[in-house]
C-alpha cells in the first residue's frame, strides 16, 4: 500500500506550545489527554457495527440495529467513505476486506436519479484516495465508471451543473442549485483527468467554477440559489456555511493541488470580499455572519459546524492570525451546550438549531492549525472534541448523531462522513509529529486525501 505515512518537515520542527483555550462555557470540558490509538479502536468499534448491521448497505443505523440505503439500490457509502480512512490507520485486515466487498459488489449500472454532489465528494473522492493509496487498477475502474456516467451534468446552458443525473440513462435535473453543487468538483474530476490523461473531466469542472465566479456580484460575494440554466441568481443570502461553504475550498484547493494559477486568483478575489463583508469581528470574538450579496449588509449572526471548516481554509490560505481567532470561536460554540450544535446566534451566544450529526469540521481546522502552528492547543481542543462525542454519541452498535445537543437525545444514523472524516481527522490530529505526509496531500471536502505532484 502506497500509504503516505512519511517525514513532513514542516512538522518536524514544530515545538509544542501551550496556548490557552477559551474561557466561555468551557469550565466543565474534558480535556483528558487522548492517543489515536483510542481513535483506531473508536474506528474499529463504529466499523465493526457496521459490519454486523448494515454490511453491504450505505449506512448503519446505530440505535436500531438495521440499515439506511440511500437510493433504491446500495452504493456502498459507508465501505468506500471508511476505505482510505483504514489505510491511513494502518488496519490492513479491514481494508483488506472492505475492498473486496467493494470491487466485488459495487455497481453503477444503476436506473436511478443520484445526487451528483454527494456522490462526487463520497464515492468518486473516496476510490479515487483508496487508488492512489493502495494501487489497485479495479478502484481507478470503477471512478471512471462512475464519473462518465456523471459528467452529463455539465450540460446546461451556462456549464454550471444540474444537481441530479440519472446512472443508467445520463439524463440530467435540478436546475436550481447552490454554490456548493455548483464548484465542489475540481479536486475529484481533475484528479481524474491527471490520473487518466484525459482533460475532460478536469476542463468541466474548471469552467463550472468559473461561471459561478464570473456570477458573483459587484462587491464580490455569491448568493445561496442560482439557476444554472439561466445564470439567475435566485436567492441572494451569503455566508461561508452551508450550501456554499466547499464553492470557496475548492477555488484555494483546487489552486494547490493543480498549480492552477486562474483558480488562486478566483481565490484571492473571494477571500477579500469574504474578509470585507462577511467577517463579524467584535471584542466576543471573530466570527462569519450572513449579508446580502449585493450590499453586503449584515442580514444574521449566526454561526454553525458547517462554518467550522473556515478557519482550516484561512491556515492553508497564509491567514493564520484570523483562522487561530475563528478556531477560538467555534470551541465556545463546540463548548456552549457540551458538544457542537448545527446553528447558534454569536450575539446572543445562544443554540439556535440543536442537532449534532457527527460533523468533523471544527476538527478538520484544529487539525490544520496544529501542523501549521505546532501549538499543543489545539490537540487540547481535540480532546474536548473526542471525549465529549465518545460521552454522547457511542452507542453499543456504534456513533449515533445527537437529534439536540441541549438535551444529548440521540437520533438513529451514523453518517459515512463520520468514518470519512471525523474520525480520521482525530487520529490525524493525534498522530506523532512527521508521522503524516501533509504537504504531499490535498484532501477534498470528504476528507478523502489526494496526492500532489504525482
Amino acid at each position: 500500500m502506497l500509504v503516505l505515512f512519511a517525514c513532513a518537515a514542516a512538522w518536524a520542527g514544530c515545538a509544542s506550545k501551550t496556548g490557552t483555550l477559551p474561557d466561555e462555557g468551557g469550565k466543565n470540558a474534558d480535556d483528558t489527554p487522548v492517543t489515536r490509538e483510542q481513535v483506531r479502536e473508536e474506528f474499529r468499534h463504529a466499523w465493526n457495527g457496521y459490519k454486523q448491521y448494515a454490511w453491504g448497505h450505505d449506512e448503519l443505523k446505530p440505535l436500531s440495529k438495521g440499515y439506511k440505503d440511500w437510493y433504491q439500490e446500495p452504493l456502498l457509502m459507508t465501505p468506500v467513505d471508511a476505505l482510505d480512512t483504514m489505510i491511513i490507520m494502518g488496519l490492513t485486515a479491514e481494508a483488506r476486506e472492505d475492498k473486496e466487498l467493494i470491487v466485488s459488489s459495487l455497481s453503477f449500472d444503476q436506473d436511478m436519479e443520484v445526487l451528483h454532489f454527494e456522490l462526487c465528494i463520497r464515492l468518486l473522492g473516496g476510490l479515487l484516495s483508496a487508488y492512489e493509496l493502495d494501487g489497485d487498477q479495479r478502484l481507478l475502474d470503477l471512478a471512471v465508471d462512475l464519473a462518465d456516467r456523471m459528467i452529463p451534468v455539465f450540460d446546461s446552458p451556462t456549464g454550471m451543473p444540474y444537481r441530479m443525473v440519472n446512472l443508467k440513462t445520463g439524463k440530467a435535473s435540478g436546475a436550481v442549485s447552490g454554490p456548493a453543487q455548483v464548484g465542489t468538483y475540481i479536486l475529484e474530476y481533475g484528479t481524474l483527468s491527471r490520473l487518466t490523461g484525459n482533460p475532460v473531466y478536469y476542463d468541466r469542472a474548471k469552467r463550472a467554477l468559473t461561471a459561478l465566479y464570473e456570477r458573483r456580484s459587484q462587491i464580490g460575494l455569491v448568493g445561496s440559489a442560482i439557476d444554472v440554466n439561466r445564470g439567475w441568481w435566485l436567492v441572494g443570502d451569503s455566508s461561508v456555511g452551508g450550501g456554499i461553504d466547499s464553492y470557496y475550498e475548492y477555488l484555494l484547493k483546487g489552486s494547490l493541488l493543480f498549480n492552477d494559477p486562474d483558480l488562486m486568483a478566483m481565490w484571492e478575489g473571494s477571500i477579500s470580499a469574504i474578509n470585507a463583508h462577511l467577517a463579524d469581528d467584535s471584542a466576543a470574538g471573530l466570527w462569519y455572519g450572513h449579508a446580502g450579496m449585493n450590499s453586503g449588509r449584515r442580514t444574521a449572526a449566526t454561526f454553525g459546524a458547517l462554518d467550522a471548516f473556515f478557519p482550516a481554509a484561512l491556515a492553508l490560505g497564509g491567514d493564520l492570525g484570523r483562522a487561530a481567532r475563528l478556531e477560538d470561536s467555534c470551541y465556545r460554540m463546540w463548548t456552549l451546550a457540551g458538544i457542537e450544535p448545527e446553528m447558534m446566534d454569536y450575539r446572543k451566544m445562544k443554540v439556535v438549531f440543536g442537532p449534532y450529526p457527527l460533523r468533523p469540521e471544527i476538527i478538520e481546522s484544529a487539525y490544520y492549525l496544529y501542523h501549521y502552528t505546532g501549538d499543543d492547543k489545539y490537540r487540547r481542543m481535540g480532546y474536548v472534541f473526542f471525549n465529549s462525542t465518545v460521552k454522547y454519541c457511542r452507542t453499543e452498535a456504534g456513533y449515533a448523531a445527537l437529534a439536540d445537543v441541549r438535551a444529548k437525545a440521540k437520533s438513529d444514523a451514523m453518517p459515512s462522513y463520520f468514518l470519512a472524516e471525523t474520525l480520521k481527522y482525530y487520529y490525524l490530529l493525534f498522530a506523532e509529529p512527521g508521522e503524516f505526509n501533509f504537504d504531499n496531500v490535498i484532501f477534498n471536502t470528504e476528507a478523502h486525501p489526494l496526492f500532489k505532484n504525482r
